[in-house]
């Protein structure tokens, strides 16, 4: 502390220095996640593939399904190849004769929104039954927790193709089966977050104030259950994309008129040994990446949003 020559503190001198601004939580947040170089080029990707995807109508070079612009006389010819128009197939084309690069962008556009869509749905549905068991405890949790059990002791295709089977084909109707087959995965990892905070002293003060239950739920328990739910969401959209392709792979998904990864690689499979590989690799690939792309997205945002992952 300085002192001044009259023997009293200088004001100026004695005042303590301003903190530092603390950091954005979203500008650490991307410097946090932007740490490993692998994650962030799949972030990139993912993003590339989504654009793209999304942008199919616009960017494809041919639309795959419209028999006006498709002839039977282009069927598998190899990557690279022109047609008798003159338009080069530059990953070839299927056994219908569609642009193999068209079609990918097509499947890409219809996979990813059964996966979001599933996703999303299956994760507001497991969430509010998670809160529930978790806040109420008791018979109710008991009850909701055996048939959360039941539900996962089957392999989620098992129960996809189930429900497939009684309601048909169609993008809705797989976004049902996908939505059925998933939300317990939610609901147990909500439960077990909210569990933790129920019996936190913020919790209790804010029943001694008289709030309702609703308010407790979801101002106060859910804000804090939201970091694993993320990533759960995460690698559960990758899971729901894959399954959406296995389950057109094997005929009982999504129809030949809507297509997808999957049913891309359905219909060249038969050709694989005739050694037209492209028509189902180059889908297999697209897949393959994409898949890959969430997971890797999937597991930064643990290590991120897991204080006790972090360096």
């Amino acid at each position: 502390m300085a002192v001044t020559d009259a023997g009293k503190t200088s004001p100026i001198e004695a005042a303590p220095l301003p903190a530092p601004p603390a950091e954005a939580p979203l500008k650490r947040f991307l410097s946090d996640f932007a740490d490993s170089r692998l994650a962030l080029g799949a972030a990139l990707l993912l993003a590339a593939i989504m654009i793209v995807a999304f942008l199919a109508p616009v960017i494809a070079p041919q639309d795959p399904y419209d028999l006006a612009t498709v002839s039977v006389l282009d069927a598998r010819l190899p990557p690279g190849t022109e047609n008798f128009a003159g338009y080069t197939h530059w990953l070839g084309t299927d056994g219908a004769g569609r642009d193999l690069l068209s079609a990918i962008l097509y499947g890409l556009r219809i996979s990813i929104s059964v996966g979001l869509a599933s996703g999303v749905i299956a994760l507001f549905v497991g969430m509010a039954v998670g809160l529930v068991a978790a806040y109420v405890g008791g018979r109710t949790e008991g009850l909701i927790m055996r048939v959360v059990d039941l539900q996962l002791s089957f392999p989620a295709v098992l129960v996809a193709l189930i429900l497939l089977a009684i309601l048909g084909k169609g993008i809705d109707k797989i976004v049902i089966a996908l939505v059925v087959a998933q939300w317990a995965y939610y609901a147990r990892t909500v439960r077990a977050s909210a569990l933790v905070e129920r019996r936190r002293e913020y919790v209790e003060a804010a029943q001694s104030l008289g709030l309702s239950h609703a308010r407790i739920i979801f101002r106060h328990i859910l804000p804090n259950c939201l970091a694993p739910l993320i990533v759960v969401g995460t690698v559960q959209t990758a899971h729901a994309i894959a399954l959406e392709a296995t389950l057109s792979f094997l005929g009982v998904g999504l129809p030949q008129t809507e297509p997808s990864l999957g049913l891309l690689i359905a219909n060249g499979f038969e050709y694989m040994i005739s050694g037209k590989y492209w028509i189902s690799v180059f889908p297999g690939l697209a897949l393959l990446l994409t898949i890959v792309s969430i997971n890797m997205v999937g597991d930064q945002l643990r290590d991120v949003l897991n204080p006790r992952l972090q360096k």
